[in-house]
């Protein structure tokens, strides 16, 4: 009788399941549901009234499933609309285009908001990874020993295999004071061999730093540690400590950098370009168009001043655009390693019933076209990062190298 009644529940909520889902995405498509995506392409209504496949699928489990737990509660029209909706869209393999139910939604909107409760490290996809782009300057996790380009598998003894990014920060959030544990894989510099490792973190409040200066070897540094709403302003003020003092050597330092606002790389690349000279384009969608971002102009530095840009693996973003807008218009030498190579715009769009779905709609690519996703930025003057070699110690070379115009 049980069994009956489940199939009976199964197949009800799979027939609302056709209709709701069916007049959702219509409604997300709007007037432009008959415009096909490609010349081949069906419409999402199309796939849902007609595609055999999926009847038969859902003929087979209606027919077929029974769950292994003691108590089992069949999934709800909503359940079931969102897990079609974010098939639909991971079937198109990338990355950076998700789709998140109310909760996952809501989680996302903690994450950008700038402060946040966690161990402080920006982690991305890449190859069918998780991998940290960098740990957050004094953070639990860079006090811990965590590394750019560390790749996480494993959050509190269980596998995040085949989890998307927002899963896994969501399991490595929590509560300040409690511990999180971090199985990682740390790949060796010959990029065959490779290292387990395990971090137990205790989650704090994470407050993310922004800039601050230096002077090393008579070279005047700025660390970049972001590019937030005030970044750009936080960057001129330090440009006018620079400006003040008595050295011609400037370096700013995106080490571990994972970006941030566009308008802040652009304003800060102005400052350093004259006017009209290209920062970055974006070449996007139909809807999104092509932008060319180009130089405001500021321009407040001599030709005397030599300028350097120091660059990881854990640089990325907003910090590709920079180094790679100086480095193409031939005004900075790029020190370091190879970047991350994330250069792609996602917009955020707010669906009926709080959940959303953040859809990549344009790439990056530098004034010498150059794929920023694909290629990152390579340095003029490559460092090799060894075992020994230390953050210090790497910033101590490069200003070297940098004095002797090497």
């Amino acid at each position: 009788m049980l069994h009956s009644t489940y199939k009976y529940i199964a197949r009800t909520i799979l027939f609302l399941l056709i209709i709701s889902a069916a007049i959702y995405i219509g409604f997300l498509y709007g007037k432009n549901n008959d415009r096909a995506l490609g010349s081949s392409t069906l419409s999402a209504q199309e796939i849902l009234r007609g595609s055999s496949l999926l009847d038969q699928v859902k003929s087979l489990i209606d027919e077929k499933f029974i769950s292994w737990k003691a108590t089992y509660t069949p999934p709800t029209i909503e359940d079931l609309e969102y897990g079609m909706i974010a098939g639909y869209v991971s079937a198109y393999h990338d990355p950076y285009t998700q789709f998140f139910p109310p909760k996952e939604a809501k989680e996302f909107n903690e994450q950008v908001s700038g402060e946040f409760s966690g161990v402080g490290m920006e982690v991305e996809s890449k190859n069918g990874y998780v991998v940290v782009v960098a740990p957050l300057k004094d953070s639990p996790a860079q006090k811990a020993g965590v590394q750019s380009g560390d790749i996480v598998a494993s959050v509190d003894g269980v596998s995040i295999d085949g989890m998307a990014v927002e899963e896994v920060v969501a399991m490595i959030r929590g509560e300040i004071g409690t511990d999180v544990t971090l199985g990682m894989v740390r790949r060796g510099s010959d990029g065959n061999s490779s290292q387990s490792l395990s971090f137990t973190i205790t989650r704090q409040k994470i407050q993310i730093p922004t800039v601050d200066t230096e002077v090393v070897n008579d070279v005047f540094v700025i660390h970049l540690y972001n590019f937030s709403s005030n970044s750009a302003e936080l960057f001129r003020q330090a440009l006018v400590e620079f400006t003040n003092g008595n050295t011609p050597y400037l370096l700013i330092d995106v080490r571990g950098n994972p970006g941030g606002y566009l308008e802040a790389a652009v304003d800060m690349a102005s400052l350093f370009l004259e006017k009209g000279k290209m920062v970055v384009v974006e070449k996007g969608s139909k809807s999104y168009g092509d932008k060319n971002h180009v130089s405001k102009g500021y321009n407040v530095f001599p030709p005397q001043v030599k300028i350097a840009v120091l660059i990881d693996a854990g640089s990325a973003s907003a910090s590709e655009i920079l180094a790679g807008a100086l480095k193409d218009n031939g005004v900075a030498t790029v020190y370091g390693q190879k970047s991350f190579g994330k250069g792609s715009v996602q917009e955020l769009v707010q669906l009926p019933g709080g959940s959303s779905v953040k859809i990549t709609v344009a790439t990056w690519y530098t004034p010498n076209d150059v794929n920023i996703t694909l290629s990152g930025i390579t340095p003029n003057v490559e460092i090799e990062r060894n075992k020994e070699m230390t953050y210090d110690s790497e910033l101590l070379e490069v200003t070297k190298l940098f004095r002797n115009n090497k």
